[in-house]
C-alpha cells in the first residue's frame, strides 16, 4: 500500500468484540488526521487532564513518519494490537515535551483552574445564611484555608498516583486491589456521579449565571412580564448558551481553546473591576455598610454548613498538575492569592450594597456595576456572562474526557468511547452531557442546584483523603516528593462529615435523599453491568444506532 493510500481502518459497523476482520461498511481516517487528533484532543488544555486518566505527552512525530503508520481501531478489543494488525509495524520514536512547569506557571495555572463562575454566584446566598457581613468574610477565609489543605493532600495523591482523573484515578489505585466486588466499586460510583449528575449539574448552574447576568441589561423590559413568563425566557436563554457550548466541544478541540482564552480574559478582568471599584468606595469612606459587624450572625448548624457550601463552591478545583516543580510552594502562592481576590470582591460587594440589596439581588455583580461604572455599567454583565459561559464550557469540555474514559474502562456505556470520524471528538460523550445538563435546567434553580452539588463533591473530597491515608500503607515504597502531615486529610475529613450529615440531619430536604438514592441506584447498576459484565441484547442495537446517527468509530484501547 502506497503512502498515499495508508489509512487508519475503523471498524464503523462492529460495535462489540469478536468481529475483528469484516471488513463491509468500514469507514477510513488518515493516519496524519489520527494523530492530529491525539495531539489537539487528548492534550491541548489543562482541563483534559483535570478531567481523564491516563493522559500522555503530546508527541513531536514528523509528518512522514506519521504517514507510515496505521493502527486498527476495534471497539472493545480483548487482543493486544500486533503487528499483523498494521502496514507498517514499526512504530516512530516517541519525542516528549519536558513535564514541567516553574512557579509562576504553576501558580497561573492552578490560579486559572481554580477561579471560575462560583465567585458572581455564591456571595449573596453566603451572606443571607450567615446573617452578618461579618460572619460571611470570616466564612470567606476559612473557605480559603480548608481549600488550601485540601489542595495540598491533594498534590501528595497526584505524586502516589501520577495520573490525571483526579478522584476517579485515586479511587481506581487506592481501593480497586482490596476487594473483586467492593475495590472497584468507589472508582465507578464517582464515574457514575460524575458523569451523570454532578457535572451536568454543575454546567446546568454556571449556564443558569449566564443567563441572568445575559438578561440584565434588558431587566426593565423583562420585568414587565408575569414571574412565570420571566424565568421561562431565562431558561430559554441558558438553554440556548447551553446549546452554543455543546456544539463548540462537538466540532473542534481548537475552537474550545480559542474561545476558552478569552473567555479566561474576561473572568479575570471582571473580578479586577470589581475589586478597583470596591477600593474606590472605600477608601472615599464609604463604610456604613460595614459597621455592623457581626450583628444578626447565624447560629444554626445547618445555616452555617449552607453558607460553607455556597462559599467552598466557588474554590471548587483543587487539582493540581503532576508536573508542578515545587507542588507546596505553588499552592502556598495560588490559594491565599484566590482567598485575597476573593474576599475582596465579596468586601467590594458589602462595601457599595446593603445586606437586603446583596440578597435580592438576582445578579449582585450588575447591581454593583449599576451603582460603581455608571452609564458603563454594562462591563459588569458583560464580563460576566462571558466569563461563566467559559466555565462552562470547561467543566463540560473535562467531563467529557471522564465519560470518555469511563465508557473504555467498563463504567459506562461502551458509546461513550467513540470519537467522531471527521471531528476526532467524543460526539457521544459530549451529546450526553448536553442533554443531561439540560434536564437540569428546566427541573431547579442555582442555590438548589449548588446545594445539591456540594453535598456529592465533599462525599468524594471525604472518600480522596481516605485513600490518601490507605496509600501510606498499602504504597510505601512509592516516592513522595513531599507529605502533608496527617492532620490535613483528618481535618479535610471532619469538614466532609460535618458538611455532608448536618444538613441531611437538621434539614431533612428531597434534594439530599435523591443524591443518596443515585448512589445506591448506581450501586444496583454496578452488580450486573460491571462486576458480572452482563451485557443485554438491545445495548449492541443501540451502540450501532449511535453509530449511525453520529459517524462515531471505536478508538483503539491502548493510547500508548
Amino acid at each position: 500500500m502506497s503512502v498515499e493510500k495508508n489509512y487508519i481502518t475503523a471498524y464503523f459497523n462492529t460495535p462489540l468484540q469478536g468481529l475483528r476482520g469484516r471488513s463491509e461498511g468500514n469507514i477510513e481516517i488518515s493516519a496524519l488526521q489520527w494523530s492530529v487528533y491525539r495531539q489537539e484532543w487528548m492534550l491541548e488544555s489543562p482541563e483534559y487532564e483535570a478531567g481523564m486518566p491516563n493522559a500522555e505527552p503530546r508527541n513531536s512525530e514528523p509528518e512522514n513518519e506519521l504517514q507510515n503508520q496505521s493502527v486498527s481501531l476495534v471497539a472493545n478489543s480483548t487482543e493486544d494490537i500486533s503487528p499483523a494488525d498494521t502496514v507498517s509495524p514499526k512504530r516512530p520514536k516517541k519525542m516528549q515535551l519536558k513535564r514541567e512547569l516553574g512557579l509562576f506557571s504553576a501558580v497561573n495555572l492552578i490560579v486559572g483552574v481554580m477561579i471560575g463562575s462560583g465567585i458572581f454566584v455564591s456571595p449573596a446566598s453566603a451572606l443571607e445564611r450567615s446573617g452578618s457581613v461579618g460572619l460571611c468574610l470570616v466564612i470567606w477565609a476559612v473557605c480559603g484555608t480548608i481549600s488550601l489543605f485540601g489542595a495540598l493532600a491533594f498534590a501528595e495523591l497526584g505524586t502516589v498516583v501520577p495520573r490525571s482523573g483526579a478522584e476517579y484515578a485515586y479511587f481506581q489505585e487506592a481501593y480497586g486491589g482490596l476487594h473483586r466486588f467492593w475495590g472497584p466499586l468507589p472508582s465507578f460510583i464517582c464515574s457514575w456521579v460524575y458523569v451523570l449528575i454532578l457535572r451536568p449539574a454543575e454546567v446546568a448552574v454556571i449556564i443558569l449565571t449566564f443567563s441572568e447576568y445575559i438578561c440584565q441589561p434588558f431587566a426593565y423590559d423583562i420585568g414587565h412580564m408575569p414571574p412565570e413568563y420571566q424565568e421561562t425566557v431565562k431558561k430559554m436563554i441558558a438553554i440556548l448558551g447551553l446549546g452554543l457550548l455543546t456544539f463548540i466541544n462537538f466540532i473542534s478541540v481548537k475552537l474550545y481553546v480559542h474561545v476558552q482564552n478569552v473567555f479566561g480574559f474576561c473572568k479575570l478582568f471582571a473580578c479586577l473591576v470589581v475589586i478597583i471599584g470596591g477600593l474606590y468606595e472605600l477608601c472615599t469612606g464609604n463604610t456604613e455598610n460595614l459597621t455592623q459587624g457581626f450583628e444578626g450572625s447565624t447560629t444554626s448548624p445547618k445555616n452555617l454548613a449552607l453558607a460553607f457550601y455556597s462559599g467552598l463552591w466557588a474554590f471548587d478545583g483543587w487539582w493540581v498538575p503532576e508536573k508542578v516543580i515545587n507542588i507546596p510552594r505553588s499552592i502556598m502562592l495560588a490559594v491565599p492569592l484566590v482567598t485575597a481576590v476573593y474576599f475582596m470582591m465579596n468586601l467590594a460587594y458589602m462595601t457599595v450594597l446593603t445586606i437586603p440589596e446583596m440578597i435580592s439581588a438576582p445578579a449582585v455583580a450588575v447591581v454593583f456595576g449599576d451603582r460603581i461604572l455608571g452609564v458603563m455599567n454594562f462591563i459588569i454583565p458583560l464580563g460576566v456572562a462571558l466569563s461563566t459561559f467559559g466555565c462552562a464550557l470547561s467543566i463540560q469540555f473535562s467531563v467529557t474526557r471522564l465519560c470518555y474514559v469511563a465508557g473504555r474502562e467498563g463504567h459506562m456505556i461502551e458509546v461513550f468511547s467513540y470519537i467522531h470520524i471527521r471531528r476526532l471528538t467524543p460526539a457521544p460523550a459530549v451529546v450526553s452531557q448536553g442533554l443531561l445538563a439540560f434536564l437540569f435546567i428546566i427541573s431547579g434553580d442555582i442555590t438548589t442546584l449548588i446545594d445539591f452539588a456540594s453535598f456529592l463533591i465533599w462525599i468524594f473530597y471525604g472518600a480522596a483523603m481516605v485513600a490518601l491515608i490507605l496509600m501510606r500503607r498499602t504504597k510505601k515504597d512509592v516516592k513522595r516528593p513531599y507529605k502533608v502531615p496527617l492532620w490535613i486529610p483528618l481535618f479535610i475529613i471532619f469538614i466532609a462529615l460535618f458538611l455532608c450529615l448536618v444538613p441531611v440531619i437538621t434539614d431533612p430536604s428531597p434534594r439530599y435523599f435523591f443524591a443518596l438514592l443515585f448512589i445506591v441506584i448506581g450501586i444496583a447498576v454496578y452488580i450486573p453491568l460491571v462486576y458480572y459484565r452482563y451485557r443485554p441484547q438491545w445495548m449492541e442495537k443501540f451502540t450501532y444506532f449511535v453509530q449511525v446517527l453520529m459517524e462515531v468509530v471505536p478508538s483503539e484501547q491502548s493510547m500508548d
